[in-house]
């Protein structure tokens, strides 16, 4: 369908601006990944977004400095060149019209609601760190009822093909299930459930903290060759490899935000941790049963 092609070449340039966040974009650059004429694709990216490309790049910037300055450590200056914008006082003067605060008091504000949560969660349950003689790694022993499993892992490349989602998500059970049934439906004809050696993943592109919730991606994802090829609105991408932490939870449906809140806000302020800004999803081992969901909460990490 042309619609689903359209759909296709505009995620390619989503995808191509999000992995290079931090340089400088021009029109012929991303027409070029598109596809489409440059004298063209600002109306046919507008048209599908909502948003020009430029102010795409634009709104990512920001919301992943929010991210930063939520979950890390870097000084505001470091944060603000890392996230593509060329000097401070432009990156100020953005960040505060766009928040309606300045990225110092954005930054306090946040950091003290950290150490309020912390505190509240440590009186629950405070993780201790073991070693795994097994595996030779090291793990976490927690009491949430939960949770059967946290450690540091390197995580290699993953190929998957996705459906993308944008629009708010959480607690949409339903959503999910009509997007992996569109997944499954174009994957099956095409073998790539045959053998059975498959798993699903779901990538949260954007930090539900800080982005608008009419304009959060999501992405549900099948596991695949390499060499897999794709078409119409389902996109190729990889998990990117990196040390991450994986946490592995058993729940129900209305029991996955209770997960990574307290992976959030008990294990990360007492881990020595601080998450990364790759993009972080949750892979699921198995399939669900009864309204059970095995899942690893994978997050992207580096040391404070």
């Amino acid at each position: 369908m042309i619609d689903n092609e359209y759909k296709y070449r505009i995620n390619k340039v989503i995808d191509h601006i999000e992995k290079n966040l931090d340089n400088d974009f021009s029109l012929t650059e991303l027409a070029k990944v598109s596809n489409f004429s440059r004298f063209h694709f600002s109306r046919i990216f507008k048209g599908i977004t909502g948003e020009t490309a430029f102010q795409l790049i634009h709104r990512l910037r920001l919301e992943k400095a929010a991210s930063l300055l939520i979950h890390g450590n870097d000084s505001i200056s470091d944060i603000a060149f890392k996230c593509g914008f060329k000097s401070l006082p432009v990156f100020s003067k953005n960040f505060k019209s766009n928040f309606k605060e300045s990225a110092t008091s954005f930054k306090k504000k946040n950091s003290n609601l950290n150490k309020v949560n912390s505190i509240k969660n440590k009186s629950i349950d405070t993780p201790s760190i073991y070693i795994c003689n097994q595996t030779k790694s090291i793990k976490w022993k927690v009491d949430m009822k939960n949770n059967e499993s946290i450690e540091i892992k390197e995580l290699l490349d993953v190929p998957v093909i996705y459906l993308r989602h944008i629009g708010p998500y959480q607690g949409d059970a339903e959503l999910f299930e009509r997007l992996f049934s569109k997944l499954f439906a174009w994957a099956g004809p095409k073998g790539l459930l045959d053998n059975g050696d498959f798993q699903t993943a779901i990538v949260y592109h954007d930090d539900v903290n800080v982005a608008d919730k009419s304009k959060l991606r999501t992405s549900v994802c099948l596991t695949v060759p390499e060499n897999t090829s794709v078409n119409g609105e389902i996109g190729k991408m990889v998990l990117e490899k990196g040390k991450y932490v994986v946490a592995r939870f058993t729940v129900k449906a209305d029991e996955f935000q209770s997960a990574w809140d307290w992976l959030m806000g008990n294990w990360f302020p007492t881990s020595g941790y601080q998450p990364d800004d790759r993009a972080c999803f949750e892979l699921y081992p198995e399939e669900p049963e009864n309204g059970t969901f095995k899942v690893d909460i994978c997050v992207p990490v580096r040391k404070l």
